[in-house]
C-alpha cells in the first residue's frame, strides 16, 4: 500500500474515469487521505495481514495510493511492471518497492512492460485486469487504459486465457478499469453483469466462474457506482477475508452479504475521501503472491 502525503483529484484521468468526483472547493485533501490509508493498514495487520506501507511525496503523482495499477507478483517468483496511459501515472513506478520485494520475497524475474508506452497500448495491472488464479482467466472490459494485444502479451507470459469484453455504465461510457466491475474471490465472485454489453459473453462469463464452483453475484449497476466490485480478497490469521469500503458494504443486501460470509469474513475500510479519485479499496492493494525468503 501507498500513503500519499499530497493527495490530489488526478485532473489527467478524468475523462475517462466516471468514478472520479470533482475536487474543486474541496481544500486539501492530503491529511484525512493520509489518516484513511494508515487506518486501513492498521486494520489490516490487525487481522495478520502482512502490510508493507509505502509513503508518497511526489505532488505529481497524484494516483499514488493506487500501486495495484503499475505492478502485480505472481506466483513462481514473478513481478510484471505495466504501461499507464496518463502521464502522471507513469510516475508512479518506484524501483525502491520492486528492491523491497526482492529482497523479502523470492523474486526469479521482473518483466517490464512499460516498453508498450510509445505504441499505445495500456494495461493497468489488476485495475486493467480481473485474474481469476483457479481457472487461469484474465478478464478484461475494452477501454483506452486496457489495450487487448498488451492483454495477449501478459497472458502469453504468465499462462492465462484471455476473456476480453465491452462494458459500459448506464450513460453508454467504457468501464475505465475492470476491477470496479468485478471481484472474484475462492468462493464467490462479484460481477456487475447488466454493464457487460454482450449477452452471449455475459453468459460465458457467468459459466466459466461457476464451474469452479463458485457463486455468482449480481451486482447492479448502483452498487458497482458504490464500489462494491471493488473488494479483494485476502488470506487473515483466522481465514479468508473480504476488504471492501464501507460505501461499498452499505451497497450489498442482506442476501448478498450472507453469500460472502459462508466463504470470508467482511472487512470494510473507510475510505471516502480516497474514493474521490475514483478508486477503492481494491485499487489501494497490490497484493503479494511471492515466497517469503527463509
Amino acid at each position: 500500500m501507498v500513503r500519499p502525503h499530497r493527495f490530489t483529484v488526478n485532473i489527467e484521468t478524468a475523462a475517462d474515469n466516471r468514478f472520479q468526483i470533482s475536487h474543486e472547493d474541496a481544500g486539501d485533501l492530503s491529511p484525512l487521505v493520509y489518516a484513511e490509508i494508515t487506518r486501513a493498514a492498521a486494520l489490516l495487520r490487525e487481522q495478520g495481514i502482512v502490510v508493507h506501507l509505502f509513503e508518497s511525496e511526489d505532488r505529481d503523482a497524484p494516483d499514488s495510493v493506487f500501486p495495484n495499477n503499475w505492478f502485480s507478483t505472481h506466483a513462481g517468483g514473478y513481478v510484471a511492471i505495466y504501461p499507464m496511459k496518463a502521464l502522471s501515472r507513469r510516475r508512479e513506478r518506484r524501483s525502491d518497492i520492486i528492491d523491497m520485494l526482492k529482497s523479502r520475497y523470492r523474486v526469479q524475474e521482473v518483466i517490464d512492460y512499460s516498453g508498450l508506452e510509445p505504441d499505445g497500448l495500456f494495461l493497468e495491472g489488476t485495475g486493467s485486469m480481473v485474474l481469476d488464479h483457479i481457472d487461469r482467466v484474465a478478464y478484461a472490459a475494452r477501454s483506452e487504459r486496457t489495450d487487448p494485444i498488451a492483454l495477449e502479451k501478459f497472458c502469453a507470459q504468465f499462462s492465462f486465457e484471455p476473456m476480453v469484453f465491452s462494458a459500459k455504465d448506464s450513460s453508454g461510457f467504457d468501464i475505465y478499469h475492470t476491477n470496479v466491475l468485478m471481484c472474484v474471490a475462492t468462493d464467490f465472485a462479484m460481477i456487475g453483469l447488466d454493464m457487460v454489453t454482450d449477452l452471449e459473453i455475459r453468459c460465458e462469463i457467468v459459466h466459466r466462474l461457476g464451474r469452479t464452483g463458485r457463486r455468482v453475484i449480481a451486482l447492479t449497476n448502483t452498487q458497482i457506482e458504490k464500489f462494491a466490485g471493488n473488494s479483494i480478497e485476502l488470506l487473515g490469521a483466522d481465514g479468508r477475508i473480504l476488504a471492501l469500503s464501507t460505501t461499498a458494504l452499505l451497497a450489498l443486501t442482506t442476501d448478498q452479504i450472507d453469500i460472502i460470509g459462508e466463504s470470508a469474513r467482511l472487512l470494510p475500510l473507510a475510505i471516502p475521501t480516497v474514493e474521490r479519485a475514483g478508486g477503492s479499496v481494491r485499487c489501494t492493494i497490490a497484493g503479494v503472491h511471492l515466497t517469503p525468503r527463509g
